[in-house]
């Protein structure tokens, strides 16, 4: 395996981030598009919507013998934390006290010079000293294999810009890419991916000629749920429980736990949630052995370390409550949030739901929750049903006659205090959507739909979207959802 094959296409161009009925931008963002400004200028958004070239304020020279404002820290007003108001608590959606993407040191658009990914807008990092746009990373079937079959495919696409590249070689399947920390590697498994001779690979990035390299294959159990950013290690469930890990160099293989599976790294990269079955959730704290975290409920599942907050967030069925999908019983989930250190009582941030209709109820449960990085905001996935006498079928499926126009997956959005409690009331932002996935600042929600990967820029201080999805179109590839977390779409760290 020594080369990198391009299986996909570009499926068009640059899907414009649209604004609104005749305007061009809502902020500087918006006109990344106009590409690199002349020397001492910026591209910014003007009163009237429209991106116009202004001087780059020059910063007056400090004041000798001072720094900060006596009893401040950097950036900040007196008596305050960065980017806290006294005795409140950190306003949702921004980074030491300033808007994110819209700092003065995140003004370099796409294809502008850069020192640092600090120096490049929302969505881009520093790469050879020029800002480029962030990947997404998927798993799709549609490959075609090297015996003439079909299977799944690891891929990874820039987020503005649909270009589906795979990760294994032509003919090989490939499936669960994940980036590690600094975001200049991605690890996936190729192969035989469905049983244990999937082997655990990694290659550099930017995607180029150079060869994956073999960490390990799943020995005697098919490697998922695997997890690496933000990990000092690569960690994954063994076939169904057990986690393992190994270092991105390679070397011995750690079996950890005996037991469970959905393993998180907090942001530290050494500390790890997990969920048996139960038994509920796990955590591993500076290197000891894992306990269960004092709160959490025995039916506890999916854990999920936010990189700011102590809270983790985290799926459960307290009551047991079961509905049946054909023959399939599924759990009611319900979505809390937990501080990791001490343990208390859950707060409860999206529940059940259950509407009377004539000949019985639209119900629904909660799925796929997943954190802003800052801590601010949850998205999670609530699913529709109708529910005759304990028998469901999902809004949107053929029979479900009971819930009108309501679709059967629709991702909310829920700002979330530091205490881990619900703020206000959920912000819908895609219907018919699921698994999502928020970028690194904060400012964009990638989802699957209809097969498709769509990224969602929104407003981080509402939840709202604030422009059009850009939206991946279909063409030899169509992604995956079937496996939920394990196909969720992993961003590229900044």
């Amino acid at each position: 395996m020594t080369k990198r094959v391009v299986l996909g296409a570009l499926f068009g161009a640059l899907t414009m981030l649209a604004t609104g009925c005749g305007d061009e931008c809502v902020d500087q963002y918006d006109c990344r598009d106009k590409g690199v400004a002349p020397a001492g200028q910026q591209w910014t958004c003007n009163a009237d919507n429209k991106c116009e070239l202004q001087n780059i304020p020059v910063e007056p020279e400090p004041d000798a013998g001072t720094g900060v404002d006596a009893g401040t820290d950097a950036g900040t007003d007196a008596g305050t934390d960065a980017g806290t108001d006294a005795g409140t608590e950190v306003d949702a959606g921004t980074d030491a006290g300033t808007d994110a993407g819209t700092d003065a040191g995140m003004n370099v658009g796409k294809g502008g010079a850069c020192s640092a990914t600090p120096d490049c807008m929302a969505g881009l990092r520093c790469e050879a000293n020029t800002c480029q746009s962030l990947l997404i990373a998927v798993t799709a079937s549609g490959a075609t294999l090297s015996d003439g079959g079909t299977g799944t495919a690891a891929l990874v696409t820039p987020f503005d810009v649909p270009s589906l590249t795979s990760l294994s070689d032509a003919g090989v399947a490939s499936a669960y890419p994940r980036f590690g920390p600094g975001g200049t590697q991605v690890a996936f498994v190729q192969g035989d991916v469905t049983d244990a001779e999937g082997e655990l690979s990694v290659r550099p990035l930017p995607v180029t000629d150079a060869a994956a390299t073999v960490l390990t294959t799943g020995g005697s159990a098919r490697i998922r749920y695997m997890e690496w950013e933000p990990g000092n290690l690569i960690a994954w469930v063994r076939g169904s429980t057990g986690i393992s890990t190994i270092a991105a160099t390679g070397g011995t293989v750690t079996s950890v736990t005996n037991s469970g599976t959905f393993p998180d790294w907090a942001a530290n990269g050494t500390d790890f949630a997990y969920s048996a079955a139960n038994t509920g959730i796990y955590v591993s704290t500076g290197g000891a052995a894992p306990a269960v975290l004092q709160g959490s409920a025995p039916t506890g599942e999916q854990p999920h370390f936010n990189r700011v907050t102590s809270q983790l967030l985290f799926l459960a069925n307290p009551e047991g409550e079961t509905v049946t999908f054909g023959t399939e019983v599924t759990p009611v989930l319900k979505l809390y949030s937990l501080p990791v250190t001490g343990g208390g009582t859950p707060e409860v941030l999206a529940a059940k739901s259950s509407d009377a209709v004539t000949g019985g109820t639209v119900d629904s449960y909660i799925a796929n929750p997943n954190w802003a990085p800052d801590g601010s905001w949850v998205a999670y996935v609530r699913a529709y049903y109708q529910n005759v006498g304990g028998a469901a079928v999902l809004c949107g499926s053929t029979g479900a006659t009971l819930c009108g126009n309501r679709a059967g997956n629709i991702v909310f959005l829920q700002r979330v205090k530091a205490s881990g409690a619900a703020d206000g009331a959920p912000v819908q932002l895609a219907e018919n959507a699921t698994l999502p996935s928020f970028s690194p600042d904060g400012r964009l929600v990638a989802f699957i739909k209809s097969g498709e990967l769509n990224v969602q820029p929104i407003d981080p201080a509402t939840g709202q979207a604030s422009g059009t999805a850009i939206v991946h179109t279909k063409g030899t590839y169509t992604v995956l959802t079937n496996e939920g977390d394990d196909h969720r779409p992993r961003w590229q760290p900044r």
